[in-house]
């Protein structure tokens, strides 16, 4: 059991509709929340009671804390879960809701602002004798700029000091453009988080993208539940993700998932997050920043290890300790997770919103499809064009592959186009399957698309 007796959801699509199962099988009321776009939403239907929150743009209602606060305190919750994205990451928000006296189902304010913080949390991992990749503090100075870039060598990213989820970053490759990039950098960083401050980082050539999941509670208990393979990116936003990563050495496993562990700790965080670094070629590993939230990719680790990830949110923020210790936690098999989204790859994967006139769903052994879509509803064009998550399971890695084939051959949407074709295409290539692939592969791959 939570502890918690009813859970506000402060989020909306799969991951709503995720938390709301997680809150009813530990016996806690759940309560959603609700733009004018999503009314009719399969999420408001499945809570125990709904709240409208203002108009369909996000700044109008996910994203309004105020709008958020007073729906919490009209419906009597004693939490709030974020989910991911919009507000799941805000320290003012996280503050505002534990300043009501409610409980924010996430890490402390203080963690999520210095997490939350690039730079900031590249100095708390470096502290923890977690390795980063060669970089800068926040620029202060655009003149002494030339000179870091020398100290560290190009090419290198320009990256938000504020920023997350593979946005605010620029590469470059000399110093004219460098210095070209930084005012619309800094001008970016600015227009998206609200901060313009800038730093620089190495560019780790051939690099791999493996994250780690940790879950820590009040009492001083930390384990990791592995490791994903998050690789396979499009302009650094994820289409497929592993775990375990293919072909990582027990060594690297061994490493990588101690340095997240001591990181938590080091912290003192809270909660479910995930501790993402660059792997390169010959095995060494660098931190580049944790994500103070539950992950969208989630599943495949609750796939290879059985620990219900969310539920254990649920425990940590009731107050209880972690049901498993890091000895009780087994490997077994391998996961991929296909993110099907309502995007056109053959038109730059140009959003196709819509109504979903007919969705047939995959089933059999190892499949776990995650969705916020019935037939019937609308792909909206306010919010994230996610239609479902495909999660395959398998005894190995080649099993859980052929099953993700078999998945996405059952798979069927109309009414919008969808990346299903492509996952199609990507989950029978060669280099894919030989694994594993870094980065840049998937770039590489599309060519022009």
């Amino acid at each position: 059991m939570s502890g918690l007796r009813r859970v506000m959801v402060a989020n909306r699509g799969e991951i709503a509709v995720r938390i709301i199962r997680a809150c009813h099988v530990a016996g806690v009321e759940a309560v959603a929340v609700y733009s004018d776009a999503d009314e009719h939403s399969k999420w408001v239907r499945m809570a125990d009671e709904a709240v409208h929150i203002g108009r369909s743009a996000a700044q109008k209602s996910y994203l309004d804390p105020d709008a958020l606060l007073k729906a919490a305190r009209a419906t009597e919750v004693d939490a709030v879960h974020p989910g991911y994205g919009f507000l799941a990451e805000s320290g003012a928000f996280a503050k505002a809701i534990e300043e009501a006296g409610l409980v924010f189902i996430g890490p402390r304010p203080s963690v999520l602002e210095q997490m939350g913080d690039k730079a900031a949390a590249r100095s708390a991992a470096a502290s923890a004798g977690v390795p980063v990749v060669p970089g800068t503090d926040p620029i202060a100075d655009p003149e002494d700029v030339g000179k870091m870039a020398a100290e560290i060598g190009f090419p290198l990213l320009l990256k938000a000091a504020a920023g997350g989820g593979g946005r605010g970053i620029r590469p470059v490759h000399d110093l004219d453009e460098l210095l070209d990039a930084l005012p619309a950098a800094q001008a970016e960083a600015r227009s998206a988080f609200g901060d313009p401050s800038i730093y620089l980082e190495r560019a780790v050539a051939h690099a791999r993208h493996v994250e780690v999941q940790v879950l820590a509670d009040d009492h001083g208990n930390v384990v990791h539940l592995f490791e994903r393979d998050c690789s396979v990116q499009r302009r650094r936003q994820k289409l497929i993700e592993e775990a375990p990563a293919p072909d990582l050495q027990d060594s690297t496993r061994q490493a990588i998932t101690s340095a997240a562990v001591r990181l938590a700790e080091h912290v003192g965080y809270r909660g479910a997050g995930t501790v993402e670094f660059l792997v390169d070629g010959d095995g060494n590993f660098y931190f580049i920043e944790m994500n103070a939230r539950v992950q969208v990719e989630h599943p495949i680790t609750e796939a290879i290890t059985g620990v219900d990830v969310v539920a254990e949110q649920l425990r940590i923020a009731g107050g209880a300790e972690l049901s498993m210790s890091q000895d009780s936690i087994e490997l077994k098999g391998a996961a991929v997770e296909l993110r099907i989204n309502a995007e056109d790859p053959e038109r730059g994967f140009a959003p196709t919103p819509g109504e979903i006139t007919e969705l047939r769903l995959p089933g059999g052994p190892g499949i776990r499809v995650d969705t916020g879509i019935s037939q019937g509803d609308r792909i909206s064009p306010f919010y994230d064009s996610l239609i479902a998550k495909l999660i395959c399971w398998g005894a190995d890695r080649e099993e859980a592959y052929a099953r993700a084939r078999q998945a996405l051959a059952e798979f069927h949407v109309e009414g919008v186009s969808s990346t299903a074709g492509l996952h199609r295409e990507l989950t029978s290539a060669e280099d894919l399957m030989a694994g594993p692939v870094h980065t840049m592969w998937l770039e590489q791959h599309l060519g022009g698309r």
